[in-house]
């Protein structure tokens, strides 16, 4: 094959030699220039190189290999997949988002795609007498323990964790201001606050273990700092705190942060050195039990004036988490929301088996942490934040559910900013400027467009969950419970989420 190959290039190479010498016009020599570039391609990739043997047995060929491999997603998504089996996020969650967002026709004609008889189909039995949804309340949570003199009324969907750093200062100031339009609350992720965030919309100041914003630098590492994170948290626009322990995407690793997108400015912010991969530690250095952590959570509540402190991790180990609970009941001093997220939950950058393999999914985490609050007497002063995947109404009553009273949505906030889940986070490619920190591609992004849209998108969707809450006959969101929630097991059986979760 390879001598083939190099035959029929040094043969068209040569007939455009002759056509030049019998005709020689520009279009011509231009002809002949291209045959002569793919010959010493050819003839480098077959006998020079030696990295790659696919090239040396199939030389020019073989390059566009790597070109489909690099299109292979774009290609997948608008060629391949149908409407239900794109992932990680399908076409039809995909497109909800992006009518609600836009506010365009946001039906659907025929009938359902889903297969209903299939294991795992989910659904909600409706009521015969159907409630008004104008009139379905329920849409905003108090957060604020007996511990805490700063409560916050919280609607119960808002932007989940996204650093600036991993999103763009444009996406930043997009989400910022949307939630700020439409008063939902916007968690910072663990990069710290930046300008971008400061729009004046609600922020959930996330304390990560790096602890960027919230501490600094002793002998190359990374502590907490009581005056650093002071200045932060007592800002008028932080409304609570969140300590991360973990996230779904990549629980038991700490984040990560490639050098490609750490400019001097995400630098600057977080007090590290420019262009170098920043990894968080996996663990925090303030504290190493349950006492310590009890004790440091107090702290940090004192330091922010009673704001709402809340502690975020992705469910591992159940005994140890029971564990916890029943410590913070014991010490009768604890968080005043615990935010779960699940083991599908998004990043812009995680290793493979952590992704995959490591954290459990969210309704099996959001069902146990519902059950041991509710066993240890807590689930009146916690309240539980889930994130993982939700996109529509019905995952976030399903999620609501099983526990939740706030939703926390990433990738869903994402798609409503243009996100084309081109998957290139971690590249600093994002083609659509909301995961890059490439000026070029972050001027393609709209501020003043794509805020109206993070707005649209959270009013509707908050719109919607109504009207299913209102089919099932309810008053109000708080009233849905897991068994109001079917699914289809393996046996062609119905079961309610009650008795699949908490029987």
């Amino acid at each position: 094959m390879r001598d083939t190959i190099l035959t029929v290039v040094i043969v068209v190479n040569v007939l455009c030699g002759v056509l030049v010498y019998f005709m020689p016009d520009m279009g011509n020599y231009i002809l002949l220039t291209i045959a002569s570039a793919i010959t010493l391609l050819a003839i480098y990739d077959a006998f020079i190189q030696k990295k790659h043997s696919l090239m040396r047995a199939f030389p020019v060929v073989a390059r566009l290999r790597w070109v489909f491999e690099e299109e292979r997603e774009k290609i997948q998504q608008y060629f391949i997949e149908d409407d239900l089996n794109g992932t990680p996020i399908n076409r039809e969650k995909r497109s909800i988002v992006y009518q609600r967002a836009k506010k365009e026709i946001e039906t659907v004609p025929f009938g359902t795609q889903h297969n209903v008889y299939e294991k795992g189909y989910e659904f909600v039995k409706h009521s015969l007498f159907p409630k008004n949804h104008h009139h379905v309340k329920g849409d905003r949570v108090v957060i604020g323990s007996n511990k805490c003199t700063q409560k916050y009324s919280a609607s119960i969907i808002n932007i989940s964790a996204m650093s600036f750093g991993s999103l763009s200062k444009n996406a930043i100031m997009a989400l910022n201001q949307g939630a700020k339009m439409g008063n939902f609350a916007h968690n910072t992720g663990e990069g710290g606050i930046s300008p971008y965030h400061l729009q004046g919309g609600d922020l959930i100041f996330q304390v990560g273990t790096g602890y960027f914003g919230a501490g600094k630098s002793v002998d190359g590492k990374r502590v907490f700092d009581d005056e650093v994170f002071k200045k932060n948290a007592i800002r008028p626009e932080v409304k609570m705190i969140e300590i991360k322990f973990s996230q779904g995407a990549k629980p038991g690793h700490g984040g990560i942060l490639p050098a490609k997108k750490n400019t001097e400015e995400i630098a600057k912010i977080r007090s590290v050195e420019p262009f170098t991969r920043v990894d968080s530690p996996p663990n925090h250095d303030a504290f190493s039990n349950f006492e310590e952590m009890i004790t440091f959570i107090q702290r940090v509540r004192e330091l922010a004036e009673g704001k709402p402190i809340g502690i975020k991790f992705c469910v591992g180990d159940n005994e140890e988490i029971e564990e916890m609970i029943k410590a913070f009941a014991e010490a009768n001093n604890y968080p005043d929301f615990i935010a779960v997220d699940g083991g599908e939950g998004g990043t812009g950058s995680a290793p493979l088996e952590f992704s995959n393999y490591v954290g459990t999914p969210l309704l099996e985490g959001l069902a146990f942490v519902n059950k041991m609050l509710k066993k240890y007497k807590l689930k009146e002063e916690i309240k539980i934040i889930a994130s993982g995947k939700a996109i529509d109404a019905f995952d976030i009553v399903k999620y609501k559910s099983l526990g939740a009273d706030v939703i926390g949505m990433a990738r869903s906030f994402m798609l409503s900013l243009g996100c084309i889940q081109a998957r290139e986070c971690n590249l600093d490619t994002c083609p659509v400027g909301v995961a890059t920190q490439d000026e070029d591609l972050v001027e393609a992004l709209v501020v003043g467009d794509k805020n109206i849209r993070v707005k649209n998108y959270h009013s509707k969707t908050i719109d919607a969950v109504k009207e299913v809450v209102a089919a099932m006959g309810k008053e109000t969101i708080s009233e849905v419970e897991a068994k109001h929630i079917f699914r289809r097991n393996k046996a062609g059986d119905i079961t309610s989420l009650d008795k699949i979760y908490f029987s």
